[in-house]
């Protein structure tokens, strides 16, 4: 037998533990790809990938389903490893088939036994050090309350199962992943264990998988039904409210600059260009991010959105592309920044305009080069993000006063998608109110039939100088001080309820001034309830001028009327 030019010719000589090294176990095989350790086909894979999926199936399916899974696979490897080591290889005692069990898992880069450490069945136990199931707990969840080696626990008490030709189960009382200096390890037969720990035995029963999996799967079942019962409520609200809006995660468009804007982020959504979202504060920015995030190649990833203007300059670049344990007072453990949390995936950089002129060099060097470096770390990290930014400033003057950096403005710029103000997509407003008063009638529980016609008339008078948000903070309000089944004009906000017509130009002819006044007169008087006085002392003029404006306009004569006809039918 042949192991990378080492010889065994066959004679009955006894291997040596000592003498366990890669180049005795590992067997390459580039041009078939595959690769053999201890004779068996092994694969390489990632410690990171591992504590991922240690990470998925915690947050899916719980801590006990997770630990029974782990438990149960590393047992498994374990008891192979066993086989393998024996078939392969002849030991002068079990003693030395059993010490070879630290040496293989040392090889395999799983833990290291600390010097003199004898094995997990000796009577004061075995510590291990450097173990890659505590680094990748801490790094995905931090310091735990427990010890965390549930895989080596598995794997340990497979490969001793097999060589004792008994159940042997090693369980932890120290790790590195709650805080101690070393794992520490004990081997034990159950009745040895006693009822002392019987309830950790139990992740080492094949019934405790399926129990797991069954409550999990019951859990996810559960979840999906509650998801969906909320899908269809909130469904049912918004066809009874806005029955003529059709909107993708929640967009309205059915004005012209908001089709446009709709169809150029589509189409820029299918290519991984940087993109940049303009538009004042609360027009929908992240929305339209959203929206080329759902409708690109990675829309199965995770969508990350961060404002950059929320945090102070010290923490942003540690917020962005990382840390390293110790690398600032404070930073207790190895932390991943959003770049590499959105990998595969969308960052959204929002507020870019805040990004100070230092981190905008760090900034444009991790898009130019798909690169990042965490804090007090000295090697790079590829990343697979695409970026989209946002902000409400003009980067164009920023660039002409030296506040923002040109090279980054015409990186990120690589597509801009400007996203109108509120008050010039004006056949959006009242779509788009239905459908925040449905989603706000919902949220509060409310059954309210739509608006009032006069107060759908005030909405389109109001230039939202807020934009979508300040229709939303409206439509919140109106719903919570609605008194009967609809919103009427006295539920909207005082500065809604004031506004006035704004003047408007049709078939390219100025309105004469004359016009606009006698309207603008006449709707502040509607709004003040007729009460003359009031109005007078708010347009600022006096009482006997707007008296004779009222009557120029024929109000007075009406209005005299009115009174008289109904003095006549009492």
């Amino acid at each position: 037998m042949t192991y990378l030019g080492h010889q065994f010719d066959g004679t009955g000589q006894a291997m040596r533990v000592d003498d366990l090294d890669h180049e005795e176990l590992l067997e390459l095989d580039p041009e078939g790809g595959l690769i053999r350790f201890a004779g068996q086909r092994a694969l390489l894979v990632d410690a990171v990938a591992m504590g991922l999926l240690r990470k998925y199936l915690v947050e899916n399916f719980g801590l006990t389903a997770a630990r029974t899974v782990l438990t149960q696979f590393g047992f498994a490897h374990g008891w192979r490893m066993a086989e393998a080591m024996k078939a392969e290889f002849k030991w002068e005692s079990d003693e030395d088939w059993v010490r070879a069990g630290t040496r293989i898992h040392a090889l395999e880069g799983l833990f290291r036994v600390e010097a003199g450490g004898v094995g997990p069945l000796a009577k004061q136990g075995v510590m291990i050090v450097a173990s890659y199931e505590a680094e990748q707990h801490l790094l995905h969840f931090g310091r735990a309350d427990a010890p965390m080696c549930w895989t080596i626990c598995g794997l340990t008490s497979g490969y001793l199962s097999r060589i004792a030709g008994r159940e042997i189960y090693v369980l932890e009382d120290r790790c590195i992943g709650k805080g101690d200096a070393a794992c520490h390890l004990f081997g034990r037969t159950r009745e040895e264990w006693g009822d002392e720990r019987a309830e950790e035995l139990r992740f080492f029963a094949p019934t405790r998988l399926t129990e797991c999996l069954e409550v999990s799967l019951q859990r996810v079942i559960e979840t999906l039904k509650l998801a969906e019962r909320k899908l269809r409520t909130h469904q049912r609200a918004l066809v009874r409210v806005a029955r003529d809006v059709a909107e993708p995660l929640g967009i309205v468009a059915k004005s012209p600059p908001m089709v446009q804007l709709l169809d150029l982020a589509r189409r820029v959504a299918k290519v991984d260009s940087t993109v940049l979202i303009t538009g004042e504060s609360g027009a929908g920015k992240e929305r339209i991010a959203r929206l080329v995030h759902e409708e690109s190649t990675r829309a199965t990833g995770p969508f990350i959105a961060f404002n950059c203007g929320a945090v102070t300059e010290s923490l942003l670049e540690s917020e962005l592309f990382g840390h390293a344990r110790g690398a600032f007072t404070g930073a207790t453990q190895d932390r991943p920044g959003l770049f590499e949390a959105a990998n595969c995936g969308t960052l959204l950089l929002d507020e870019v305009g805040e990004v100070s002129p230092g981190m905008q060099v760090k900034l444009l060097r991790a898009l130019q080069e798909r690169e990042v470096r965490r804090v007090g770390e000295n090697k790079n990290r590829r990343v697979d993000v695409r970026v989209l930014a946002a902000t409400n400033r003009d980067l164009a003057h920023g660039v002409a006063g030296g506040a923002f950096r040109q090279d980054l403005y015409y990186r990120l710029k690589v597509v801009e998608l400007r996203v109108p103000a509120l008050r010039e997509r004006r056949d959006d407003i009242l779509p788009l109110a239905r459908v925040l008063l449905a989603e706000s009638a919902l949220g509060m529980k409310r059954k309210l039939a739509g608006l009032a016609p006069s107060a759908a008339d005030q909405l389109l008078r109001h230039q939202w100088p807020g934009n979508v948000r300040e229709l939303s903070n409206a439509m919140e309000r109106a719903v919570a001080l609605a008194r009967g089944t609809r919103v009427e004009l006295e539920d909207l906000p005082e500065e809604v309820r004031q506004a006035t017509p704004r003047p408007t130009v049709t078939d390219g002819a100025v309105r004469p001034l004359e016009e606009i006044e006698k309207e603008y007169i006449l709707a502040a008087l509607e709004l003040n309830g007729g009460n003359q006085t009031r109005t007078a002392e708010q347009l600022r003029i006096g009482s006997a001028t707007l008296y004779r404006k009222l009557k120029s306009y024929g109000v007075l004569g009406a209005r005299r009327s009115a009174r008289g006809a109904a003095q006549q039918v009492t």
